[in-house]
């Protein structure tokens, strides 16, 4: 058995591309839950933050393209605030959006008029940016 110590690690194209993209480091996040723990909009998503940073650790690729978690980000940064790996989450949600739109896909619908007294003001004001990119 081969043990490797330190820290490299090995990533997957789709794993680079998404560190590239944010800028943070994927393998910092040692999975404490803090992130989902804090998230306004976890009850919406389908994956939640800790665990699309786990998917693109395991190269999970079909289900972080297939992720609806990344379009329902309201980037409010409270999961940045509590990480203590100082990992900005809210990156690595807009790097699987970037990713997910150069492939052709866009999963989110646009909030009806009924949502607009329901969700928070945050989750409409991020909403309304994705649409107009």
């Amino acid at each position: 058995m081969k043990i490797i110590l330190g820290n490299s690690h090995p990533q997957s194209l789709f794993a680079q591309r998404i560190e590239a993209l944010s800028r943070q480091k994927l393998f910092a996040c040692y999975q404490c839950g803090k992130c989902s723990s804090g998230c306004p909009m976890a009850e919406s998503m389908d994956l939640l933050p800790n665990r699309v940073i786990r998917e693109a650790q395991l190269n999970n690729e079909p289900a972080l393209m297939s992720c609806r978690a990344v379009w329902f980000c309201s980037s409010c940064f409270a999961c940045a605030v509590r990480c203590p790996k100082g990992i900005d989450i809210a990156r690595i949600m807009e790097a699987v959006r970037t990713l997910q739109m150069m492939d052709g896909k866009s999963i989110t619908e646009k909030p009806s008029c009924e949502d607009n007294g329901t969700l928070p003001q945050i989750a409409l004001i991020s909403h309304f940016r994705k649409f107009n990119m």
